[in-house]
């Protein structure tokens, strides 16, 4: 009899959003200051965990995510929670609070690390996580963490404590059946019998509305059966395991239970209904196999010797062939098939907590690893295995990737080295120095025309050439070579004299205007130069530089390079002995399956023995009954 605590990890997404303060998925008010960020979460929510861990390091190094510092923080230390870094990422969230965290995300995050500890197997530092919470927490998971904390106190037999727990959680909602049933757990456990059985018992009579529901109803049912069959209340006892379904995963000890709380009864025909029906399901129940002996136990109860040794040979052929296999899935395991096909059968790209191991290999037998594949203890080591892989590819991804950047290094150094001497020649050419001198030329004759408002220094080239015009025809009237009359060539002066007066009106007039758009040129040109120079300067200073900056990135790819030569193979010790460890864990497991098979082998031969000795004296040994032992 042990508790039961329900892990929601399809909803581990939206807790894990929830911890770190990140916005939902169809949430479009939340502000995202640094792209980096936005970028990193874009990642987050396509699933490439990752890809959005290292890219918000990276961010992070070079100072890309200061508006979201803190958010980014709890987001790393997350994602350290979920590859079973649970130390790092505890002091990450010891230096946030210190930093003044909030208290409702200080105890979201010792929350989370208490779950990522739990599912991990460390009880101790769970414990410890969830006492560091405050009163913070919503009241789902408020719930949630005093079941975790129940179950932690009865792995260590403080059942006491752990009622206390669970009689302080509010009993409200669905989830209550939960607490309920740890409750009554706990009461039987701690001795108050008569507390936790009326608690166990309601539930097992509770209406369930969907499979979860129905499964928590038999497990309190199987477990009143038991409890009522090791106080010796076979009766009793038989009217809670009647309750259990017969197609569902506590059917089959539930029809054991059944047989014995019959021959408890001493009603050996009663007892052989339930174990005939058990007898025909599937061998790798141990529930079953204890069927095969308990059948032909009943028929020499009932005087059927013949009959029952017929079984109990049956049954010992079953157990060889049994073992046999056993055996051959041993050595299937042994050759690492069972971690390749685990692998295979389980695709997925990304690490880390949100991956679960879902579907049973195609391999020899494989209904022998049922059980070892659904133990917590097996899905974590293989999520680390898988986890190592994951890593293995990406660092030997990596250490590809440094030679292309060699490649890419060499590429720029000879484009830089080709295009430096053009760039040159082209500066040299363009003659800034002497365009500054045209410049400063230019910038004088200005301030001289603005001194001596001296329209005609700003005059455009028409108006140029009308004033040369009329100069040249006034000194042409000057020299008197003109074949005109007196009268014709005052006229012709005065006509002239009337020209250059307009012309210089119209200097006069245009004067103001001029003088501001020839200044305004001349600052536009000045910038251009001072553009010019810039780049002048900043040309002169990258061939000075750029050599530089590239013998850094030839060092830095220089040092990567034996770091990554370092870890690949360290990674590979690392996940050849985690395949080892999947290996034994699966062999262990299937060991003790054919030890036990060979204790019930040896009762049969036992009982043949006795039958064939004593002729129809109906003394067959009675099968170690697991009604002595709690589920």
């Amino acid at each position: 009899m042990s508790g039961y605590f329900r892990i929601r990890n399809s909803l581990l997404l939206a807790a894990f959003s929830c911890v770190l303060n990140l916005p939902a998925m169809a949430e479009t008010t939340h502000v995202i200051n640094d792209p980096y960020y936005g970028d990193t979460l874009f990642q987050f929510y396509q699933q490439h965990y990752f890809t959005s861990l290292t890219g918000l390091m990276v961010s992070q190094h070079f100072s890309r995510v200061e508006h979201h510092s803190e958010e980014a923080e709890l987001l790393r230390a997350g994602w350290l929670l979920s590859y079973g870094l649970h130390t790092e990422a505890g002091v990450i969230f010891n230096r946030l609070i210190e930093q003044g965290a909030t208290p409702a995300t200080r105890d979201r995050a010792w929350f989370y690390l208490a779950k990522i500890r739990y599912q991990r197997g460390y009880d101790t530092q769970a414990e410890q996580a969830l006492g560091q919470t405050g009163n913070t927490l919503s009241p789902e998971l408020q719930q949630e963490r005093g079941l975790m904390l129940a179950n932690l106190l009865m792995k260590r037999q403080a059942y006491t404590q752990a009622a206390q727990v669970l009689g302080a959680l509010e009993n409200k909602d669905a989830d209550a059946r939960y607490v309920n049933f740890n409750l009554g757990i706990a009461q039987i456990k701690a001795g108050n019998t008569l507390a936790g059985s009326a608690l166990l018992d309601k539930l097992g009579q509770t209406p369930a509305e969907d499979e979860e529901y129905r499964s928590l109803r038999d497990r309190a049912n199987l477990a009143l059966g038991f409890a009522a069959l090791a106080d010796k209340q076979p009766q009793v006892a038989r009217g809670y395991l009647e309750r259990v379904r017969l197609n569902g995963p506590q059917a089959s000890k539930a029809l054991l239970g059944l047989g014995w709380s019959a021959d408890a009864q001493n009603d050996a025909r009663l007892a052989l209904i339930p174990w005939l029906e058990l007898a025909q399901r599937d061998v790798s129940d141990t529930a079953v196999l204890e069927a095969k002996i308990a059948v032909p136990y009943a028929y020499a109860r009932l005087g059927a010797f013949g009959q029952s040794a017929q079984l109990y040979n049956q049954a010992i052929a079953g157990f060889a062939r049994e073992d046999s296999q056993l055996s051959e899935t041993i050595a299937a395991i042994e050759s690492g098939k069972l971690i390749d096909e685990l692998i295979a059968s389980n695709p997925g790209e990304q690490m880390g907590w949100f991956w679960n191991l879902r579907a049973i290999p195609s391999m020899p037998h494989a209904t022998h690893l049922s059980y070892v594949l659904a133990q917590n203890e097996f899905q974590e080591a293989f999520k680390n295995y898988r986890d190592l892989q994951f890593l293995l590819v990406n660092l030997q991804d990596w250490r590809d990737k440094l030679g292309v950047y060699d490649d890419m290094l060499a590429n720029r150094r000879l484009a830089f080295a080709s295009r430096v001497p053009q760039v040159t020649e082209q500066t040299r050419k363009l003659g800034i120095d002497a365009l500054q001198r045209h410049y400063d030329n230019n910038l004088r004759l200005v301030d001289a025309a603005e001194t001596a408002a001296d329209g005609v220094a700003l005059a455009d080239s028409k108006q140029l050439i009308l004033l040369e015009r009329a100069n040249s025809a006034q000194q042409l009237l000057a020299t008197g070579n003109l074949d005109l009359s007196p009268e014709e060539i005052a006229a012709a002066r005065q006509r002239v004299r009337l020209a250059q007066g307009g012309v210089t009106w119209q200097l006069a007039q245009d004067y103001p205007a001029r003088l501001w758009n020839v200044r305004q040129q001349l600052q536009l040109i000045a910038r251009q130069l001072e553009q010019a120079r810039n780049i002048e300067a900043a040309l002169r200073q990258a061939q000075h530089d750029e050599p530089a900056r590239f013998d850094v990135f030839a060092q830095r790819i220089a040092a990567i390079a034996p770091r990554l030569d370092s870890l690949i193979p360290r990674v590979q010790q690392l996940a050849s002995q985690q395949q080892q460890q999947l290996q034994e864990l699966a062999i262990a497991e299937l060991k003790t399956q054919q030890q036990r098979l060979s204790e019930y082998a040896t009762q049969a031969k036992f009982a043949v023995a006795q039958l064939y000795d004593q002729g129809n004296v109906h003394s067959a040994i009675k099968p170690e009954a697991e009604h002595a032992h709690t589920p």
